[in-house]
């Protein structure tokens, strides 16, 4: 797009933001931003924007958003950076609000007393997300300058929550009770989630190579896939455990590795099937729809078919395979959680443990950090699919 163009539709008023703005702060003023719970089960006493954090913290949040409204219909020449800077500085400051919540109304008197977060204050973080990414839209901004939002955002929620005005918050508290457990939980599901896409993504490959050479198997393989699909995950998971339960008992040695009929080895293999159907499709299709004028060029070059593939189509194709290879790491992230059911571990250990116990912040405890995981992957993958794109020769 020329640049007088794009100069132009960054003067348009917005209309997206101030719709945003004003759900955020009919809904900041309606909710309740935290509660004081009395012990971890107990429901807690809710808290109001005013009754939280006072006059001042109140004010703020509503010029903040109030201004984020105007500047996003007022024919400013900076709008967008402007807003990008505000928008960005309210997502970094966010957890001062809880701070203040938590200074003015946890009593010291009760060691087991928490603060929890409310409905108005989860619904300010969506809103004001939505807003960062409609802003970067508008600025057409790169991969790099969002990377380095993400990590000032995440970075000073981290700082943030890692201090003693945050203790008192029943999420960090859940993490406090268990880090050593927190950390096993990532690296398991990281280990299965990771472990059955990289598998996955090797057996698709020989698949669709298979079946590019022999279109006989196409039928067949994308129909056992695609059924695989179909079947429920708990159903998946309840029908690996007889066969390798019987299998363990058949040879001990297995149980030494930790192969029986729950734990890691039916999770991994229930993935494994899960995740054959996007990397078969997209690597199929990839490789089948590169160019033939493409290959004919190369084979007047004098290319051998082995050189056609891995110098040719196989570039071409990656960034599709790649975007198989995102999905497929998505879809295993969730799926993982789901696992915990079998004894698999993981963060979603900590899920099913948070309803047995009614403790809805170990609920969070685990599901945010599987969201988190599955956001990073679709980032991390997205970038990783542009940097292969082609770019058109230039003259």
């Amino acid at each position: 797009m020329p640049v007088n163009k794009l100069a132009s539709n960054l003067m348009v008023p917005n209309r997206v933001i101030p719709a945003l703005g004003v759900l955020a702060l009919v809904l900041v003023w309606l909710l309740d931003l935290g509660a004081i719970q009395p012990n971890r089960i107990v429901p807690g006493t809710g808290h109001g924007l005013l009754s939280a954090v006072g006059w001042l913290g109140a004010g703020v949040v509503t010029l903040t958003l109030t201004a984020s409204i105007l500047m996003s219909v007022l024919p400013l020449r900076l709008r967008y950076p402007l807003l990008l800077g505000l928008v960005g500085f309210s997502l970094a400051a966010l957890p001062l609000l809880l701070e203040i919540f938590a200074g003015r109304h946890l009593p010291e008197a009760s060691p087991y007393a928490r603060s929890t977060i409310g409905s108005g204050f989860w619904s300010l973080l969506f809103l004001l997300s939505l807003m960062l990414i409609e802003i970067l839209g508008r600025l057409r901004a790169g991969r790099g300058l969002q990377l380095m939002l993400l990590v000032v955002i995440v970075g000073s929620w981290l700082v943030l929550l890692r201090g003693e005005g945050l203790a008192s918050l029943s999420l960090v508290r859940e993490f406090n009770a268990r880090p050593d457990k927190f950390e096993q939980a990532l690296w398991t599901h990281l280990a299965l989630a990771f472990g059955a896409v990289t598998f996955s993504a090797g057996l698709a490959f020989v698949l669709a190579l298979k079946m590019i050479r022999s279109p006989a198997w196409q039928r067949p393989v994308l129909g056992a896939v695609s059924f695989l699909q179909t079947i429920p995950s708990l159903a998946v998971f309840g029908l690996l455990i007889a066969p390798l339960g019987a299998l363990s008992s058949a040879f001990p040695a297995l149980q030494s590795l930790g192969i029986r009929g729950i734990g890691w080895a039916p999770a991994l293999l229930a993935l494994i099937a899960y995740s054959l159907l996007p990397m078969v499709r997209n690597t199929f299709v990839a490789i089948t729809e590169v160019p033939e004028n493409l290959a004919d060029a190369g084979q007047g070059m004098g290319m051998t078919e082995r050189q056609l593939f891995f110098q040719l189509k196989l570039p071409l194709a990656l960034p599709v395979i790649i975007e198989g290879a995102r999905i497929t790491t998505i879809q295993a992230i969730g799926l993982t959680a789901v696992a915990a059911l079998i004894g698999a571990g993981g963060f979603g250990s900590f899920i099913f443990q948070g309803l047995g116990q009614a403790a809805m912040d170990l609920v969070l405890l685990g599901a945010l950090p599987t969201i988190a995981l599955a956001l990073l992957a679709d980032a991390l993958f997205t970038m990783l699919a542009d940097s292969l794109k082609p770019t058109p020769a230039t003259t």
